[in-house]
């Protein structure tokens, strides 16, 4: 079987980790403060605090712009649990938003009916490496939270995401571009909220009773990640190739293929194409076949809150027709073909 995601380790990744064993730091120490610089650089902005997951990055995000009880903050419905789940831990409110038509992503047109006096940010996600309007939604004049944690070294008008908003978030579990098991990052330009973030992450050391948690992230994490890092454009170029290779194989066919925009690069963290619905055969014949094929989006989230599709058009239509197939750098080329091979038929029955 062809697993829909897996991560890609080498010896030097192992190195990397089993010399922090070696040296005896294994919780946060120096090797999480380079990796930190590392992330900021790649992001765009001046600092970034590393956390626990990409949902403590969330949830420290919101409380460093002091989001909270009484507060509402405006995200997707076609996305994964985690936004709802952080905005809920800071007890605020989560007010949901569709996609723009022929989009995965929120715009600042989808956004707009939903701002009001109690809005205090939008979380922005980046869905599938392919990077969202940021500026046009940073222009609304709500604090902006991108989520790139499938869009870490993609870009927009020249620009990395996770530069546009005040503050940018990144997750490295063991699906996404970067792997360290769980662990995540927040990026930020301002001084202010950096220190918010970092008082945040831990409980210990405190003159008053402060209820916080511990977010931090391990130098066993940092070193992984780093590892990975040092060949992250490697990486890129071979989503970049395997995207490619995919393009020109199913080219013919009817199903609507991933393409990027003219104003952005993508780093195609998901390979994710429109079928006719439904999609359960579909799913079913291609993992009987030996490939590990998914819906991009588990379950959209105004369909878990109970919420009409009619409300939200796009998401359930996303849902309806959206198949991602595996696209990452540790697929050999035999894998790709191989992929193509059971796909191909597949897909061509949607004519």
């Amino acid at each position: 079987m062809i697993p829909h995601s897996r991560p890609w380790f080498t010896e030097e990744d192992a190195e990397a980790v089993a010399a922090v064993v070696r040296r005896g730091q294994v919780a946060g120490g120096a090797e999480v403060a380079a990796f930190e610089a590392e992330i900021a650089a790649w992001s765009g902005q001046r600092e970034a605090v590393a956390a626990s997951s990409g949902t403590a990055a969330l949830s420290l995000a919101l409380g460093a712009l002091g989001v909270g009880p009484g507060d509402e903050v405006v995200i997707p419905s076609y996305v994964c649990s985690a936004l709802y789940h952080a905005v809920r831990s800071v007890r605020a409110t989560p007010v949901l938003a569709d996609c723009a038509p022929g989009s995965y992503a929120v715009s600042a047109a989808t956004l707009q009916p939903h701002l009001g006096p109690a809005t205090r940010a939008v979380i922005l996600p980046h869905l599938f490496g392919f990077p969202a309007a940021a500026a046009e939604v940073a222009a609304l004049g709500v604090p902006l939270i991108e989520d790139c944690a499938m869009a870490l070294g993609a870009t927009r008008e020249g620009r990395p995401v996770g530069s546009f908003g005040r503050l940018a978030v990144f997750s490295f579990y063991a699906t996404k571009l970067l792997a360290t098991g769980e662990g995540g990052m927040v990026a930020t330009s301002s001084d202010h909220l950096a220190a918010r973030l970092r008082r945040a992450r831990a409980y210990d050391e405190r003159q008053e009773l402060e209820v916080c948690f511990n977010y931090k992230l391990t130098d066993l994490q940092a070193a992984l990640g780093r590892s990975q890092l040092r060949r992250y454009p490697l990486f890129l170029a071979r989503r970049r190739e395997i995207a490619a290779r995919y393009a020109e194989a199913f080219a013919d066919l009817a199903a609507q293929l991933p393409v990027a925009s003219a104003e952005s690069t993508s780093c195609w963290f998901r390979y994710v194409v429109r079928c006719r619905p439904p999609l359960d055969g579909l799913l079913e014949a291609a993992r009987a076949a030996g490939v590990g094929c998914a819906r991009p989006v588990f379950r959209p989230l105004h369909r878990y809150l109970g919420q009409p599709d009619e409300a939200f058009p796009e998401a359930a239509a996303l849902q309806a027709m959206a198949l991602s197939i595996p696209c990452y750098p540790a697929l050999s080329d035999a894998e790709v073909e191989r992929v193509i091979r059971v796909m191909r038929p597949l897909l061509q029955r949607q004519g």
